[in-house]
């Protein structure tokens, strides 16, 4: 599971929005801890909401987990056998009476109000925190997108030129931002409960042309003649569930991570636009003068389905 996740380049935290499976069960899983979770009828539920995530297949996730279970019971078993067998535990004399419990649970719920007044007080007066570590304001890239990443206040809302954004429960959000040719103005709000917000603004200046064309056998450099260097655009979006999408545009990565239902991202290119998802079915596209379309009828992973202006590829 760590190795999908890092071929995927998603994070705990943007798995578990999208499965609905704290963060804390699907490291237990990736790290093979199962003492620390739950029953094992919530634990299936678990990969099967994983598996129609990520869209790989539910049965041999099961299985993996059955067997690596199997093992970790039988490892168990023999260190309680080798624990049984050392010196009888010693137990400490002290009793906890009633009143001490009552007396300790007071103190905790009296201290729990003012912690919980005092954040809500400071959240509403206010503004969240947010920082942008990459890239740096007036950076150059050569390419069509660059990573951003950053920190934004815990369970703030964060949106990147409008567009929301998947943050993990640790406030951290990392996403590829496409960029056009030449000087791009990358904006990032955050937003906390009581809608007070941060704003950062940075310069990015994407450098285009660092590509060797191919030359032919008469020395001439090739140049496509479809369209005259006129692009095409598409829009993409997904309806019910937070979706993973990569997307080329003629040849180079414009986008690659988790797709929010509310966020609409838009592409263009010269030649084709190649789209993968991991949910077919509940992804939708809309070429520049046609009608909107699905995807796929798959409803797991699709890939490289290649648009053109001419429409979608055979």
């Amino acid at each position: 599971m760590k190795k999908l996740r890092s071929e995927r380049r998603l994070s705990l935290g943007e798995i578990s929005k999208g499965t609905n499976v704290q963060a804390k069960y699907l490291e237990c899983l990736e790290e093979g801890d199962y003492k620390k979770l739950p029953a094992q009828v919530y634990v299936k539920g678990f990969l099967r909401n994983y598996a129609n995530f990520m869209g790989v297949s539910e049965q041999s996730l099961l299985r993996q987990y059955e067997m690596e279970q199997k093992i970790a019971r039988n490892i168990r078993k023999d260190e309680e056998e080798v624990a049984g067998n050392g010196k009888p535990e010693k137990f400490s004399s002290f009793v906890v009476t009633p009143k001490m419990m009552v007396i300790v649970l007071s103190v905790i719920f009296v201290f729990s109000g003012f912690a919980y007044l005092y954040k809500q007080v400071d959240n509403f007066v206010s503004t969240p925190r947010l920082v942008i570590k990459k890239p740096l304001d007036g950076s150059s890239v050569e390419g069509r997108s660059v990573r951003l990443t950053g920190v934004a206040e815990k369970d703030s809302r964060v949106y990147i030129n409008d567009q929301p954004i998947l943050v993990n429960e640790n406030g951290e959000f990392s996403e590829d931002v496409g960029l056009g040719e030449g000087l791009n103005v990358i904006t990032v709000v955050a937003k906390n409960q009581f809608d007070k917000e941060s704003r950062q603004t940075i310069s990015v200046n994407a450098n285009y042309h660092n590509v060797v064309e191919p030359i032919s056998e008469s020395g001439s450099v090739e140049r496509g003649d479809a369209g005259e260097g006129r692009e095409f655009g598409l829009e993409l979006h997904v309806i019910s569930n937070p979706t993973w999408i990569s997307v080329e545009a003629d040849g180079n990565l414009m986008y690659s991570g988790v797709l929010l239902p509310e966020s609409v991202q838009k592409f263009e290119a010269k030649e084709k636009i190649s789209v993968t998802s991991g949910k077919g079915n509940d992804t939708f596209i809309k070429l520049e003068g046609k009608e909107e379309e699905v995807l796929s009828d798959e409803t797991g992973v699709v890939r490289d389905i290649i648009f053109t202006p001419d429409g979608r590829a055979q």
